[in-house]
């Protein structure tokens, strides 16, 4: 009987630290709930300040649309990409550079040159 005493006590302790944690995490977030339901019919319900007259534009409508950068960027999109295709063609740029030199090195030793 003293072998099923570790246990028991063991799931009763671990029971209450549930009990205790489940508890205190329902409370904080029923008061959390009321408090932000507090704010939101505050928020709601408040009158709009004198000072704020209109709300301002839309962020859409406030882009400005600037060509000559657009233009810039387009370029300078356009050179970067030369590149990056050129740097990923480089082994082949090497192989023919080493062709073409084997083939001028071979004539230059043979004499047909």
């Amino acid at each position: 009987m003293s072998f099923l005493l570790g246990p028991v006590s063991g799931a009763l302790v671990a029971g209450g630290i549930y009990y205790g944690f489940s508890n205190l995490i329902q409370a904080r977030t029923k008061e959390l709930s009321t408090d932000l339901h507090i704010q939101s019919t505050l928020l709601l319900h408040s009158p709009t300040p004198s000072w704020i007259s209109t709300y301002p534009s839309p962020a859409a409508s406030r882009i400005e649309h600037k060509p000559f950068l657009s233009l810039l960027q387009a370029k300078w999109n356009e050179q970067v990409e030369k590149a990056y295709v050129w740097a990923g063609q480089s082994d082949k740029h090497v192989s023919d550079a080493a062709g073409e030199f084997s083939q001028w090195a071979g004539r230059k030793l043979t004499g047909k040159d």
